[in-house]
């Protein structure tokens, strides 16, 4: 959680009363003390008189009170103690309200705002985001007025109250996590749609997923949303958008969105304002005069949370953690593969074999500078981009205040080549009215656009720096340009080692991403070249890595004894290293540990044998029970790890079949994991006697049981 927390609502004597929780405090009143003073009043005289008849013999020898003063004192004293108690007891308690800045009510925000389209989204890196803030932006041009909004913001329940709005809709761009899971963001509106039996009897609403064909679940959180909304009785305006990042997700968004529009105007019988010009959603705010220490310089949540760094850690509050281990790999070749260890001694984090660790890299300084000067600005000037919207809960686009170099370093995303809604909206600062109209028309869902978007931007990989280098016309505002960059995002990598035996560091097995583009640049992957010179100084000064967990469900067997089958070559190897780790402490604990067989796959033996040593010594000492290797490009013909399969189809099909084997699959998902995939239906084909149809649902059971388990990437 965040290190900063909101003051709470103070309650007891300084509130001002309000109704009582029991719904009775302003019928029953207690007696005031003046009503009680009043009452003793009017039986002490008699007291006083009883007294004074007493004969004056007895005075000397009574005693200094009488059981009837003690009778009254008690009394008077009871009363008081009485009178304080039943006023505590009528106050009320004031109702606990959570402090926020935000309105928790999606719907009253709407009514509020004048808005009648809302539009959510699921997002782990940061594009369903990006393509709600676009379609929310949309609306105006189209003559209503829309909100992006975060789910896991508000209350989903209020969903049903929807149709309150004339002319409402819900649209969710909703992208697919992992194994057709829900994005962090949406799994609290995930679970609320799994357990909803409500009515949504006049919710309009359509879904554009985002996913990756690569997959085995493609699309499937999308796929659900739009299934499900139908089902609780919601209408679907607008076809399901299926997004395809193996392919152009830009494109398959832009060709959706430019269909979706026009159908809305006439579901709705509204026109399109036909207005192109530029719609801003921040000011800029230059500050002059600052204190430094209020000026944000990386934070990502709460000021000066990287000097102060206090658990829990998480997106919004990462750890700084220490690298202590920084080597190469591989032993020759042209390409770096690298071993890193952070130290997390003192934060409580924990993780568990399988997890992955969340870096947040920062862009490459020379590039930054770069864009500074070609855009004539003092990168160092500090600034606030402030939403026009008031109402809005995103403020700013990244943390603000900061400066400009910061924005550009730790919080925009710089490298990616920028998408069509970019280019349209920097367009009207081209000086060149040729370069105007070719980016306003790659932003168009125009086969010719299209085109040219595909040549120029993506197969070219230009960056906006190249894009800026290349048109010289263009020149726009920085701080337009700071509004429209998508946030920088975390990068996860498959955690290499076992909190078991190595409960206070974490393990990350990377490689160099570097390639020169069809223009002659160089390009650089922006986390692994940060990783790269994340160096161990001799000084006494180590370099830090903002980090925090994200939990898998990639997971070794709970009974130990279940034999383990794990295919993971070049750096799939990774969370391998950290269940060979496991199973190896396991057995030094006297546990009965199953068959541990691993498939590994490099280019060359003398190259690219990641953590040679380590797994041929796990081999000599039993914790692997069988490590088998593919050099795929040591012979004249290339094996790879799915050949490998196939040669030992009998062992497999025995520890899977008849022992009860968790197979485990890390890598490209591209290629690799298919090519594997097909290995086993092979097998299943041909040793279970099985059709193709029944080796592939015998392998999706597996899937469903938590015994076939990927953890790959595209």
């Amino acid at each position: 959680m965040c290190c900063c927390l909101p003051s709470q609502p103070r309650g007891g004597l300084s509130g001002s009363p309000g109704p009582s929780c029991t719904g009775r405090g302003s019928e029953t009143q207690a007696p005031s003390l003046m009503m009680i003073l009043e009452a003793l009043c009017v039986t002490m005289p008699d007291v006083e008189a009883e007294s004074s008849t007493q004969p004056e013999a007895m005075e000397e020898e009574e005693p200094l009170f009488s059981n009837l003063d003690l009778f009254l004192f008690t009394l008077i004293a009871g009363l008081i103690i009485y009178w304080f108690m039943s006023r505590k007891k009528a106050e009320p308690i004031p109702e606990f309200k959570a402090p926020s800045t935000r309105e928790t009510s999606f719907i009253e925000k709407m009514k509020k705002t004048g808005r009648n389209i809302v539009v959510f989204y699921g997002s782990q890196t940061g594009t369903g985001e990006e393509f709600a803030n676009r379609l929310s932006k949309d609306a105006q041009r189209y003559g209503m007025k829309g909100m992006a909004a975060d789910p896991e913001e508000y209350d989903m329940c209020e969903l049903s109250r929807l149709a309150e709005i004339d002319n409402s809709l819900a649209i969710f761009c909703m992208a697919t996590y992992g194994e057709g899971d829900p994005t962090d963001n949406a799994q609290d509106f995930y679970d609320w749609l799994q357990e909803s039996d409500g009515e949504l009897n006049g919710v309009n609403y359509t879904v554009f997923a985002l996913g990756n064909k690569t997959y085995e679940h493609y699309n499937a959180m999308g796929v659900y949303v739009d299934k499900r909304l139908e089902e609780l009785g919601a209408k679907r305006v607008f076809d399901l958008g299926m997004g395809d990042d193996d392919g152009n997700l830009e494109e398959d968004f832009v060709t959706w969105r430019e269909q979706f529009w026009p159908a809305m105007c006439e579901h709705f019988g509204v026109e399109a304002s036909g207005e192109d010009s530029s719609i801003r959603q921040y000011e800029l705010k230059e500050h002059n005069d600052i204190n430094m220490n209020k000026v944000y310089t990386g934070e990502f949540g709460c000021l000066k949370s990287f000097e102060t760094q206090k658990p829990p850690f998480d997106a919004k509050n990462p750890f700084l953690a220490p690298v202590i281990v920084n080597r190469k790999l591989n032993k020759a070749g042209n390409r770096h593969l690298m071993h890193l260890e952070v130290d997390i001694t003192g934060s409580k984090i924990r993780y568990e074999s399988g997890d992955h660790v969340a870096v947040y890299p920062t862009n490459d300084t020379a590039i930054v500078n770069k864009l500074g000067q070609i855009l004539g600005v003092d990168l160092d000037t500090v600034i606030s981009l402030n939403n026009l919207d008031e109402e809005s809960n995103k403020k700013h686009p990244f943390p603000c205040p900061t400066t400009y170099r910061t924005a550009l370093t730790h919080y925009l995303d710089i490298i990616h080549p920028p998408r069509t809604n970019v280019l349209y909206e920097l367009a009207q600062y081209a000086t060149d009215p040729k370069d105007q109209e070719n980016m306003r028309k790659m932003a168009s869902s125009a086969p010719e656009g299209k085109a040219l978007y595909q040549s120029f931007v993506l197969e070219d990989n230009r960056n906006i720096l190249a894009i800026l280098e290349d048109l010289p016309s263009l020149r726009p505002p920085i701080d337009h340009l700071c509004e429209l960059m998508p946030r920088l995002q975390a990068r996860y990598y498959s955690i290499a080692s076992s909190s078991k035996v190595h409960p206070n560091s974490i393990h990350i097995c990377a490689v160099l991403v570097e390639y020169t583009t069809k223009t002659g640049r160089l390009t650089k992957g922006v986390a692994t070249t940060w990783l790269k010179n994340k160096l161990v100084a001799d000084n006494g000064h180590k370099s830090t890595v903002p980090m925090y967990i994200r939990k898998s469900q990639f997971r070794l067997p709970f009974k130990a004894s279940n034999p383990v089958i794990m295919v993971g070559p070049g750096t799939g190897i990774a969370p391998f290293m950290g269940f060979i780790q496991e199973r190896g402490w396991l057995k030094e604990q006297g546990k009965e540990v199953g068959e541990t067989v691993l498939y590994f796959g490099c280019r060359h033996k003398n190259e690219d044998y990641l953590y040679q040593e380590d797994l041929e010594e796990a081999e000599k000492t039993g914790v692997i029970t069988k490590l088998n290797v593919a050099f795929s490009r040591d012979q004249e013909q290339k094996v790879y790890v799915q050949h490998l399969l196939r040669t030992n189809k009998e062992d497999l099909w025995r520890q899977i079949h008849t022992d009860n084997a968790h197979i485990y699959i890390c890598g490209d998902a591209r290629n690799m994991a298919r090519d594997v995939q097909t290995a086993f239906y092979e097998i299943a084909e041909e040793l279970g006697g099985m059709t193709r149809t029944q080796a592939t649902d015998y392998i999706k059971k597996l899937m469903t049981k938590g015994r076939y388990s990927q953890d790959v990437w595209s």
